[in-house]
Protein backbone atom coordinates (compact mmCIF):
# COMPACT_ATOMS: atom_id res chain seq x y z
CA UNK A 1 0.00 0.00 0.00
CA UNK A 2 1.40 3.14 -1.25
CA UNK A 3 1.70 7.13 0.75
CA UNK A 4 -0.13 9.39 -1.25
CA UNK A 5 1.54 12.91 -0.58
CA UNK A 6 -1.09 14.38 1.83
CA UNK A 7 -0.40 11.87 4.00
CA UNK A 8 3.12 12.49 4.82
CA UNK A 9 3.48 13.91 8.48
CA UNK A 10 6.57 15.77 9.46
CA UNK A 11 6.90 15.85 13.19
CA UNK A 12 9.19 18.63 14.28
CA UNK A 13 10.83 17.83 18.32
CA UNK A 14 13.57 19.23 20.31
CA UNK A 15 15.64 19.21 23.63
CA UNK A 16 12.81 19.53 25.92
CA UNK A 17 9.97 18.68 24.24
CA UNK A 18 6.86 17.03 25.44
CA UNK A 19 7.11 13.50 25.10
CA UNK A 20 3.26 12.61 25.45
CA UNK A 21 2.40 15.46 22.53
CA UNK A 22 4.63 13.44 20.49
CA UNK A 23 3.08 10.08 21.77
CA UNK A 24 -0.73 11.49 21.23
CA UNK A 25 0.18 12.51 17.34
CA UNK A 26 2.12 9.76 16.18
CA UNK A 27 0.00 6.95 18.01
CA UNK A 28 -3.18 8.56 16.74
CA UNK A 29 -1.71 8.52 13.04
CA UNK A 30 -0.67 4.70 13.37
CA UNK A 31 -3.64 3.83 14.81
CA UNK A 32 -5.37 5.15 12.03
CA UNK A 33 -3.24 3.17 9.87
CA UNK A 34 -3.81 -0.21 11.94
CA UNK A 35 -7.49 0.85 11.12
CA UNK A 36 -6.96 0.59 7.40
CA UNK A 37 -6.33 4.17 6.68
CA UNK A 38 -6.02 4.19 3.06
CA UNK A 39 -3.29 5.78 2.11
CA UNK A 40 -1.72 5.33 5.06
CA UNK A 41 -0.24 7.55 7.06
CA UNK A 42 3.82 7.83 6.70
CA UNK A 43 5.30 9.74 9.91
CA UNK A 44 8.42 11.11 10.85
CA UNK A 45 10.13 12.92 13.72
CA UNK A 46 13.06 14.96 12.50
CA UNK A 47 15.08 16.92 14.92
CA UNK A 48 18.17 19.47 14.65
CA UNK A 49 20.65 17.72 12.88
CA UNK A 50 18.69 14.41 13.54
CA UNK A 51 20.07 13.99 16.72
CA UNK A 52 18.32 12.11 19.51
CA UNK A 53 16.30 14.54 22.08
CA UNK A 54 15.82 14.74 25.14
CA UNK A 55 11.86 14.83 26.24
CA UNK A 56 11.01 16.97 29.13
CA UNK A 57 10.58 13.92 31.07
CA UNK A 58 13.82 12.49 30.92
CA UNK A 59 13.20 10.09 28.02
CA UNK A 60 15.48 9.77 25.47
CA UNK A 61 13.44 10.06 21.85
CA UNK A 62 15.61 8.73 18.44
CA UNK A 63 14.84 10.33 15.31
CA UNK A 64 13.96 9.20 11.87
CA UNK A 65 15.52 12.58 10.29
CA UNK A 66 17.40 15.27 10.25
CA UNK A 67 15.41 18.66 10.26
CA UNK A 68 17.51 20.47 7.93
CA UNK A 69 18.00 17.49 5.02
CA UNK A 70 13.91 16.93 5.17
CA UNK A 71 12.56 18.04 2.43
CA UNK A 72 8.94 18.05 0.41
CA UNK A 73 6.50 17.32 -0.52
CA UNK A 74 5.27 17.64 3.07
CA UNK A 75 0.97 16.66 3.86
CA UNK A 76 1.07 17.86 7.62
CA UNK A 77 3.86 19.76 9.25
CA UNK A 78 3.57 19.72 12.96
CA UNK A 79 5.98 20.97 15.67
CA UNK A 80 5.51 19.73 19.35
CA UNK A 81 5.61 21.73 22.50
CA UNK A 82 7.79 21.30 25.88
CA UNK A 83 9.69 23.61 27.93
CA UNK A 84 12.16 23.67 25.26
CA UNK A 85 9.67 25.80 23.09
CA UNK A 86 11.52 29.31 24.05
CA UNK A 87 14.79 27.76 22.80
CA UNK A 88 13.97 26.28 20.08
CA UNK A 89 11.91 29.96 19.05
CA UNK A 90 15.27 31.23 19.35
CA UNK A 91 16.97 28.78 16.97
CA UNK A 92 17.48 30.72 13.88
CA UNK A 93 17.97 27.66 12.16
CA UNK A 94 15.33 25.54 13.64
CA UNK A 95 13.10 28.38 12.54
CA UNK A 96 14.29 29.21 9.42
CA UNK A 97 13.55 25.14 8.46
CA UNK A 98 10.09 25.44 9.87
CA UNK A 99 9.47 28.20 7.92
CA UNK A 100 10.68 26.63 4.69
CA UNK A 101 8.93 23.51 4.64
CA UNK A 102 6.08 25.27 6.17
CA UNK A 103 6.18 26.50 2.95
CA UNK A 104 5.82 23.67 0.77
CA UNK A 105 3.27 21.76 3.29
CA UNK A 106 -0.48 20.99 2.57
CA UNK A 107 -1.70 21.89 6.22
CA UNK A 108 0.60 23.26 9.07
CA UNK A 109 -0.24 23.03 12.97
CA UNK A 110 1.56 23.14 16.73
CA UNK A 111 0.74 21.55 19.32
CA UNK A 112 0.67 23.66 23.01
CA UNK A 113 3.72 25.82 23.42
CA UNK A 114 4.88 24.35 19.94
CA UNK A 115 2.83 27.71 18.59
CA UNK A 116 5.91 30.03 19.65
CA UNK A 117 8.19 28.07 17.12
CA UNK A 118 5.35 28.76 14.56
CA UNK A 119 4.97 32.76 15.66
CA UNK A 120 8.83 32.77 15.48
CA UNK A 121 8.21 32.21 11.61
CA UNK A 122 5.46 34.69 11.37
CA UNK A 123 3.60 31.96 9.97
CA UNK A 124 0.43 32.82 12.40
CA UNK A 125 0.74 36.74 12.09
CA UNK A 126 -2.75 37.94 11.68
CA UNK A 127 -3.68 34.95 12.16
CA UNK A 128 -6.08 33.39 15.41
CA UNK A 129 -4.42 31.19 17.30
CA UNK A 130 -4.20 29.00 20.39
CA UNK A 131 -1.92 27.43 22.89
CA UNK A 132 -1.91 26.03 26.22
CA UNK A 133 -3.79 28.53 28.71
CA UNK A 134 -0.68 29.36 31.05
CA UNK A 135 1.18 30.07 28.10
CA UNK A 136 -1.05 32.15 25.94
CA UNK A 137 -0.21 35.82 27.35
CA UNK A 138 3.17 35.21 27.21
CA UNK A 139 2.48 34.05 23.60
CA UNK A 140 0.54 37.10 22.55
CA UNK A 141 2.93 39.68 24.68
CA UNK A 142 5.92 37.86 22.39
CA UNK A 143 3.96 38.27 19.06
CA UNK A 144 1.40 41.31 19.40
CA UNK A 145 0.87 40.21 15.25
CA UNK A 146 -0.97 37.03 16.81
CA UNK A 147 -4.49 36.99 17.81
CA UNK A 148 -3.80 34.41 20.81
CA UNK A 149 -7.05 32.67 22.14
CA UNK A 150 -6.79 30.91 24.76
CA UNK A 151 -10.04 29.41 25.17
CA UNK A 152 -10.73 26.39 22.35
CA UNK A 153 -8.97 23.16 22.37
CA UNK A 154 -7.86 24.16 18.67
CA UNK A 155 -8.40 26.13 16.05
CA UNK A 156 -7.84 26.69 12.37
CA UNK A 157 -6.69 29.22 10.39
CA UNK A 158 -7.00 28.70 6.64
CA UNK A 159 -4.34 25.96 6.23
CA UNK A 160 -2.60 26.81 9.83
CA UNK A 161 -3.55 25.10 12.83
CA UNK A 162 -2.76 25.41 16.49
CA UNK A 163 -4.22 23.40 19.36
CA UNK A 164 -4.23 22.88 23.09
CA UNK A 165 -1.43 21.64 25.74
CA UNK A 166 -0.93 17.54 25.60
CA UNK A 167 -3.83 15.52 25.43
CA UNK A 168 -5.34 18.51 22.90
CA UNK A 169 -2.53 17.44 20.42
CA UNK A 170 -4.99 14.52 20.53
CA UNK A 171 -8.07 16.05 19.87
CA UNK A 172 -6.29 17.75 16.72
CA UNK A 173 -5.00 14.64 15.15
CA UNK A 174 -8.52 12.81 15.55
CA UNK A 175 -10.13 16.18 13.52
CA UNK A 176 -6.88 15.74 10.81
CA UNK A 177 -7.96 12.09 10.60
CA UNK A 178 -11.68 12.89 10.05
CA UNK A 179 -10.44 15.54 7.46
CA UNK A 180 -8.65 13.13 5.53
CA UNK A 181 -10.13 9.85 6.00
CA UNK A 182 -14.20 10.73 7.34
CA UNK A 183 -15.82 10.66 10.47
CA UNK A 184 -16.14 6.49 10.74
CA UNK A 185 -12.68 6.11 11.09
CA UNK A 186 -12.02 8.74 13.36
CA UNK A 187 -14.36 7.55 16.00
CA UNK A 188 -13.53 4.41 15.69
CA UNK A 189 -9.95 5.40 16.64
CA UNK A 190 -11.52 7.49 19.32
CA UNK A 191 -12.98 4.60 20.50
CA UNK A 192 -9.71 2.32 20.31
CA UNK A 193 -7.93 4.99 22.11
CA UNK A 194 -9.81 4.79 24.78
CA UNK A 195 -10.68 9.11 24.74
CA UNK A 196 -14.20 11.17 23.62
CA UNK A 197 -15.62 11.17 20.59
CA UNK A 198 -14.64 13.54 19.67
CA UNK A 199 -14.26 16.91 21.71
CA UNK A 200 -15.27 19.88 19.67
CA UNK A 201 -12.29 22.73 18.48
CA UNK A 202 -14.14 25.44 20.37
CA UNK A 203 -14.54 23.13 23.41
CA UNK A 204 -12.95 25.00 26.28
CA UNK A 205 -9.65 24.21 27.21
CA UNK A 206 -10.67 24.38 30.84
CA UNK A 207 -13.94 24.33 32.82
CA UNK A 208 -14.84 27.56 35.27
CA UNK A 209 -15.53 24.74 37.87
CA UNK A 210 -11.80 23.78 38.28
CA UNK A 211 -10.20 27.33 36.56
CA UNK A 212 -7.18 27.59 39.19
CA UNK A 213 -7.69 30.28 41.93
CA UNK A 214 -10.83 31.56 43.16
CA UNK A 215 -11.84 34.91 43.10
CA UNK A 216 -9.70 37.37 45.50
CA UNK A 217 -12.66 39.38 46.01
CA UNK A 218 -14.87 38.20 48.99
CA UNK A 219 -18.03 39.09 47.76
CA UNK A 220 -17.21 38.00 44.71
CA UNK A 221 -16.16 34.56 45.69
CA UNK A 222 -18.97 34.34 47.88
CA UNK A 223 -21.47 35.12 44.72
CA UNK A 224 -19.40 32.64 42.71
CA UNK A 225 -19.89 29.83 45.41
CA UNK A 226 -23.97 30.33 45.61
CA UNK A 227 -24.22 30.05 41.73
CA UNK A 228 -22.31 26.59 41.80
CA UNK A 229 -24.60 25.50 44.31
CA UNK A 230 -27.96 26.86 43.28
CA UNK A 231 -28.05 26.57 39.31
CA UNK A 232 -31.81 25.67 39.40
CA UNK A 233 -32.81 29.01 41.36
CA UNK A 234 -33.25 32.36 40.27
CA UNK A 235 -30.03 33.87 39.51
CA UNK A 236 -30.86 37.14 38.24
CA UNK A 237 -28.23 40.06 38.47
CA UNK A 238 -30.77 42.02 40.97
CA UNK A 239 -31.28 38.71 43.15
CA UNK A 240 -27.45 38.06 43.00
CA UNK A 241 -27.00 41.65 44.40
CA UNK A 242 -29.33 41.05 47.19
CA UNK A 243 -27.80 38.25 48.39
CA UNK A 244 -24.50 40.21 48.41
CA UNK A 245 -25.77 42.93 50.04
CA UNK A 246 -24.58 45.76 46.77
CA UNK A 247 -26.13 47.44 44.14
CA UNK A 248 -26.47 45.52 40.96
CA UNK A 249 -24.35 48.03 39.42
CA UNK A 250 -21.27 47.59 41.61
CA UNK A 251 -21.87 43.84 41.53
CA UNK A 252 -21.20 43.96 38.04
CA UNK A 253 -18.08 46.21 38.39
CA UNK A 254 -16.61 43.75 40.37
CA UNK A 255 -17.52 40.53 38.74
CA UNK A 256 -15.67 42.25 35.40
CA UNK A 257 -13.07 42.96 37.46
CA UNK A 258 -12.48 39.84 38.90
CA UNK A 259 -13.68 37.54 36.43
CA UNK A 260 -13.93 39.48 32.86
CA UNK A 261 -17.53 38.59 32.52
CA UNK A 262 -20.95 40.11 34.06
CA UNK A 263 -22.83 38.17 36.58
CA UNK A 264 -25.42 37.27 33.95
CA UNK A 265 -22.79 35.73 31.31
CA UNK A 266 -21.30 33.72 34.31
CA UNK A 267 -24.39 32.17 34.97
CA UNK A 268 -25.25 31.41 31.56
CA UNK A 269 -21.69 29.97 31.08
CA UNK A 270 -22.05 27.73 34.53
CA UNK A 271 -25.28 26.49 33.63
CA UNK A 272 -24.47 25.12 29.50
CA UNK A 273 -21.08 23.51 31.78
CA UNK A 274 -23.69 21.90 33.83
CA UNK A 275 -25.58 20.68 31.51
CA UNK A 276 -22.82 19.51 29.23
CA UNK A 277 -21.95 17.26 32.22
CA UNK A 278 -25.12 16.08 32.56
CA UNK A 279 -25.68 15.82 29.28
CA UNK A 280 -22.76 13.14 29.36
CA UNK A 281 -23.09 11.64 32.43
CA UNK A 282 -26.26 10.57 32.46
CA UNK A 283 -29.51 9.68 30.06
CA UNK A 284 -31.77 11.84 31.72
CA UNK A 285 -34.13 14.01 29.06
CA UNK A 286 -33.51 16.66 27.31
CA UNK A 287 -36.12 18.53 29.77
CA UNK A 288 -35.05 17.43 32.92
CA UNK A 289 -31.70 18.21 32.32
CA UNK A 290 -32.47 22.05 31.05
CA UNK A 291 -34.88 21.96 34.44
CA UNK A 292 -31.69 21.12 37.16
CA UNK A 293 -29.75 23.35 35.35
CA UNK A 294 -31.99 26.32 35.86
CA UNK A 295 -33.30 26.89 32.12
CA UNK A 296 -36.48 27.46 32.09
CA UNK A 297 -37.14 25.19 29.07
CA UNK A 298 -35.14 22.95 26.92
CA UNK A 299 -35.11 25.04 24.37
CA UNK A 300 -33.77 28.07 25.79
CA UNK A 301 -31.00 25.27 26.72
CA UNK A 302 -30.62 24.74 23.27
CA UNK A 303 -29.96 28.26 22.65
CA UNK A 304 -27.52 28.90 24.93
CA UNK A 305 -25.62 25.32 24.26
CA UNK A 306 -25.49 27.08 20.37
CA UNK A 307 -23.80 30.19 21.51
CA UNK A 308 -21.59 28.93 24.38
CA UNK A 309 -20.50 25.23 22.12
CA UNK A 310 -21.51 25.57 18.65
CA UNK A 311 -23.04 22.76 18.65
CA UNK A 312 -26.71 21.36 20.30
CA UNK A 313 -27.60 19.60 23.57
CA UNK A 314 -28.73 15.91 21.16
CA UNK A 315 -25.63 16.36 18.81
CA UNK A 316 -23.50 17.10 22.06
CA UNK A 317 -25.08 14.02 23.93
CA UNK A 318 -24.63 11.80 20.16
CA UNK A 319 -21.02 12.61 20.01
CA UNK A 320 -19.76 12.35 24.09
CA UNK A 321 -22.55 10.86 25.85
CA UNK A 322 -23.18 7.23 27.40
CA UNK A 323 -24.19 4.37 25.63
CA UNK A 324 -26.39 1.85 26.18
CA UNK A 325 -24.75 -1.17 24.64
CA UNK A 326 -20.58 -1.60 24.03
CA UNK A 327 -20.03 -0.57 20.32
CA UNK A 328 -18.46 -3.16 18.41
CA UNK A 329 -16.31 -3.37 15.47
CA UNK A 330 -20.04 -3.82 12.85
CA UNK A 331 -21.06 -1.46 14.79
CA UNK A 332 -22.68 2.22 12.77
CA UNK A 333 -21.36 4.76 13.59
CA UNK A 334 -23.67 7.60 13.99
CA UNK A 335 -23.13 10.60 11.36
CA UNK A 336 -21.29 13.86 12.32
CA UNK A 337 -24.05 16.00 11.19
CA UNK A 338 -27.78 16.35 12.30
CA UNK A 339 -29.88 18.37 13.93
CA UNK A 340 -31.75 18.41 17.20
CA UNK A 341 -35.19 16.10 16.40
CA UNK A 342 -38.59 17.60 16.24
CA UNK A 343 -41.66 16.47 17.24
CA UNK A 344 -44.42 16.77 14.71
CA UNK A 345 -46.04 19.69 16.48
CA UNK A 346 -42.68 21.29 16.15
CA UNK A 347 -41.57 21.10 20.00
CA UNK A 348 -38.58 19.50 20.33
CA UNK A 349 -37.90 15.95 21.29
CA UNK A 350 -36.58 14.90 24.68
Amino acid sequence: MTTSVCHRVVVVAYDDAELMEIACVTSAFDGANRLGASPPYDVRLVTPQGRPVRCASGLVLGAQAALERTRGPVGTLLVVGGPGHVAAARNTRLVEHVRRLAAIGRRVASVCTGASVLAATGLLDGRRATTHWAYAHDLAQRHPAVDVDAAPLYLRDEHVCTSAGVTGALDLTLAFVEEDHGPALARTLARMMVTYLQRPGNQAQISMFVDAPAPKHRTVRQTVEHISERLDGDLATTTLADYAGVSGRHLSRLFLDQLGQTPAQFVRTARAEAASHLLVSTELPLASIARRCGFSSAETMRQVFLDHYGTTPSQHRRVHGPRRTAPTASSPIPPAGGSERHRADGRLQD
